[in-house]
């Protein structure tokens, strides 16, 4: 039985948040009639109203009357007035993934993880299959460039999932077929260690009814590639489906693929970057699995424009490009700034905001390293998404690793609200400026432009 057996309205808590919002999407577009909340005003939220659904601008416990279920993000406390007058009243509640699993039953699920990468290869999945004429339905962790939104109701079987590990989400659900993308030590005030984290991606990987597409470029995943049947993909010349004659150049990247040895045939993508081409295999693999050519998906894959917050790029403030990225983890950073060096621009200047206080005290060192891809790199203080300070532990020691790599080419900023009048005394024409951190840090480039 389906939580949402007999339901026809369904309110949601935190709706202007990008994964509630794609759930929202597909219920209204499945016809279901959708409310929701926030506290804050955003576009996801006009765009949602102009879906159908109503959306309130606050919490109160009016907004639960008449609703079936309430579903609320993991960012709501339990406290929430709409979350306990709802269990006040009876209404039933689920979370995020309870509602999500609902979603996916009876579907033929592709479900993507991984420590980075799943937001980007999913929406190549999804937008792919759509393109191709497959119809799934989707549900993707950011707005897609192409569609304004992150979620959609297919008329196929076909779901196309991105999977969250920092919950153990992606654990709930059934898949058709697993897709992992990396493992690197993240989400470990959930899991405990890295070890037990990357326990449960192997649990992720053998729930796949289909053998997983697993990318072997990941030491990890590599070892697991050779202990079980799978689908691996990477430049190596182990992987099943290989990457071969890159050429990258500022407009565009394009590969060929081989499978077992045979030339499959090229692509080319308008996104940049070696971990895009790794993405693009990734969605390559995985739809091959269901039986979908790469000749069907190619033109679609060359046409994919990102997500938002992926090399997202902003605005150009005289010749000065503005460009905004989700990266916060080093990996990331290193990834992001050599695709920034793929555009051939006089400079790169990357402004990083440290996420998380736990997560700036476990790698501070590393994300600095990571840093010294750019040309001038400035560190402000750490966004905390909700966690409490930790006692000494800032954006300073991020600042000062990165000084170590850069020197006097790293700076620090301290105060948010300074941050624009410091980048913008740093820039020069014909830079690029990248904006790089999962918080605040997104609204920089309107903040430039006040300053310009």
């Amino acid at each position: 039985m389906s939580l949402l057996d007999g339901v026809q309205r369904v309110h949601i808590v935190g709706v202007g948040g990008a994964g509630m919002s794609a759930l929202a999407s597909l219920l209204l577009e499945a016809g279901y009639s959708v409310t929701g909340s926030d506290l804050k005003e955003s576009a996801v939220m006009e765009r949602l109203r102009l879906l159908g659904a109503t959306v309130f601008l606050g919490h109160d416990r009016l907004h639960v009357q008449g609703a079936q279920l309430v579903a609320y993000s993991s960012a709501i406390a339990a406290s929430n007035v709409e979350l306990a007058t709802s269990v006040a009243l009876g209404i039933p509640i689920a979370s995020r993934a309870e509602l999500l699993v609902a979603l996916t039953q009876g579907r033929e699920v592709i479900a993507i993880s991984g420590t980075h990468g799943k937001t980007t290869t999913t929406s190549m999945i999804g937008l792919s299959l759509a393109q191709a004429g497959y119809s799934p339905s989707y549900v993707i962790g950011a707005e897609l460039n192409e569609a304004g939104a992150s979620g959609h109701y297919g008329s196929s079987a076909l779901m196309v999932v991105e999977a969250d590990e920092s919950d153990g989400t992606f654990l709930k659900l059934d898949p058709a077929l697993s897709v992992i993308t990396n493992i690197e030590p993240d989400h470990l005030e959930f899991y405990g260690d890295f070890d037990h984290l990357q326990e449960a991606f192997v649990r992720f990987a053998r729930r796949s009814q289909l053998p997983p597409v697993l990318c072997v470029e990941d030491p990890f995943l590599a070892a697991l590639a050779a202990q079980m049947e799978c689908r691996s993909y990477g430049f190596s010349e182990s992987a099943m489906y290989q990457i071969k004659n890159v050429s990258m150049s500022p407009m565009s990247t394009a590969f060929e693929v081989f499978e077992h040895k045979r030339r499959l045939g090229s692509v080319e993508l308008s996104v940049l970057g070696l971990h895009n081409i790794l993405n693009a295999t990734a969605a390559i693999a995985a739809v091959a699995a269901m039986g979908v050519t790469l000749a069907e998906i190619a033109p679609s894959l060359s046409r994919y424009l990102g997500v938002s917050r992926r090399f997202q790029h902003r605005r150009v403030l005289d010749s000065v490009r503005i460009i905004d990225d989700y990266a916060h983890l080093p990996s990331e950073l290193v990834s992001t700034l050599a695709a920034a060096r793929q555009l051939g621009a006089r400079r790169v200047v990357a402004v990083f905001q440290p996420h998380r206080y736990s997560r700036t005290q476990a790698m501070a060192e590393e994300l600095g390293e990571a840093l010294a891809g750019a040309d001038v790199a400035v560190v402000t203080d750490v966004y905390a998404a909700g966690e409490d300070p930790i006692p000494g532990v800032s954006g300073e020691a991020v600042y000062e690793a990165a000084r170590r790599v850069l020197g006097d080419r790293a700076h620090y900023c301290a105060s948010r609200h300074e941050l624009a009048l410091v980048v913008r005394g740093l820039l020069e024409p014909d830079d690029v400026c990248l904006t790089l951190g999962a918080g605040d840090i997104t609204m920089l480039d309107t903040e430039l432009a006040d300053v310009w």
